[in-house]
């Protein structure tokens, strides 16, 4: 692929902050402080109302900040109108015109940007290969399905050749098939295209731990925690982070003593990132489902015993729900033979290497990610 723009263009939030209201005292996005690296997949990942849309609407031109600034490869576009960032949006509802054929969504693009009248059928082929679009060109978008709409609207933001290409939440009308499928599309469109920073807006974790090199987690219109999906999943800093990105046990615990020891619920639990807590300090401890087995663990390992709630069956792993002293406990086992009754006592276990200690009191706003 050649086409990709010719010099990375990262991304910058310089303290944005972004509010609503006469006094501006409904704050959406609060001195967001973010930098997406040239080339670089960043998803934005939080609830409903985290700010997450909001910051890719200010780096699109389509809201001000009321302070800080939004550079894109390194020059300061705060005060820039949309179509002079040199950007490619894509939002959920396709947005294509429907009096207009495909190849005329494609070029519509191209034609606001001024590009001379000869090269657009050319960059419009070209778009339209790039998403598997080629053979559709005469259709209405009627004539589509809905991820044949999506890919035409990716592809017309792609044929203006931009610098950074904006994602807001693109693939939530489509079914999880047809979710999938272009979950692959875009991984393969990011390969050909390794100039092009790419912000990517969802609340679907999978999307974002699929596609992105790094994901910053907001919420409440702060970021509050910025690393690459493996580094999320697996030592999370703060609880909203474990919660947030995929499924975790959080579990109170107290800080006990120098030997890598907390008590949760009376029992003593090994963990070594323990020995480097204050003693008596309250702690939650974070261990993912997946982590944690059916039967007691080994001397060097930790044990829980409750009461089975619930039983799901997932296909490959059965979910069990276990209350170990009022605290529900979740386990992922796979190929149970014999699959536990509600009601029923039963032992899991875990090893101290695969549970997190976060701190309690942590700052949970993110300090600076760069």
């Amino acid at each position: 692929m050649t086409t990709a723009a010719r010099t990375g263009a990262g991304i910058r939030f310089d303290h944005v902050t972004v509010a609503y209201g006469k006094h501006h005292e409904h704050t959406v996005l609060d001195a967001l402080d973010l930098t997406v690296e040239p080339g670089e997949v960043m998803a934005l990942l939080g609830p409903s109302g985290s700010g997450k849309t909001t910051a890719l609407r200010a780096v699109a031109g389509f809201v001000q900040p009321v302070s800080g600034r939004v550079l894109i490869g390194g020059r300061d576009v705060t005060g820039l109108p949309p179509y002079r960032r040199g950007i490619g949006m894509v939002v959920q509802q396709y947005a294509l015109f429907p009096h207009m054929k495909v190849a005329e969504n494609v070029a519509f693009g191209l034609k606001a940007h001024k590009t001379p009248r000869a090269q657009i059928p050319g960059r419009v082929a070209e778009a339209l290969e790039m998403t598997g679009m080629a053979g559709y060109a005469d259709r209405h978008p009627r004539e589509l399905s809905g991820g044949q709409q999506q890919r035409v609207a990716i592809a017309r933001a792609l044929a203006i050749r931009p610098g950074v290409l904006l994602l807001d939440e693109p693939l939530s009308a489509l079914d999880a098939q047809l979710r999938s499928g272009m979950l692959a599309e875009l991984a393969r469109l990011h390969r050909e295209l390794p100039d092009v920073s790419i912000l990517y807006v969802t609340h679907d974790q999978l999307e974002a731990l699929t596609l992105a090199d790094r994901i910053a987690v907001l919420d409440q219109a702060r970021l509050r925690d910025c690393g690459t999906p493996q580094e999320l999943y697996r030592r999370p800093r703060t609880a909203f982070t474990a919660s947030f990105v995929g499924t975790a046990n959080l579990l109170p615990v107290t800080v006990r003593g120098a030997g890598g020891g907390v008590d949760f619920a009376g029992r003593r639990l090994n963990v070594p990132a323990a020995a480097q807590a204050a003693d008596g300090a309250a702690a939650t401890l974070c261990v993912r489902p997946h982590l944690v087995g059916l039967g007691a663990g080994g001397p060097a390992g930790n044990t829980l015993h409750g009461t089975v709630t619930e039983v799901q069956w997932r296909g490959a792993t059965h979910r069990l729900y276990v209350s170990v002293d009022g605290h529900r406990v979740l386990a992922d086992v796979r190929e149970l033979r014999e699959t536990p009754g509600l009601g029923d006592e039963v032992a899991l276990h875990f090893a101290p290497e695969d549970a997190v200690l976060i701190p309690a009191g942590l700052a949970e706003d993110g300090a600076h990610h760069g």
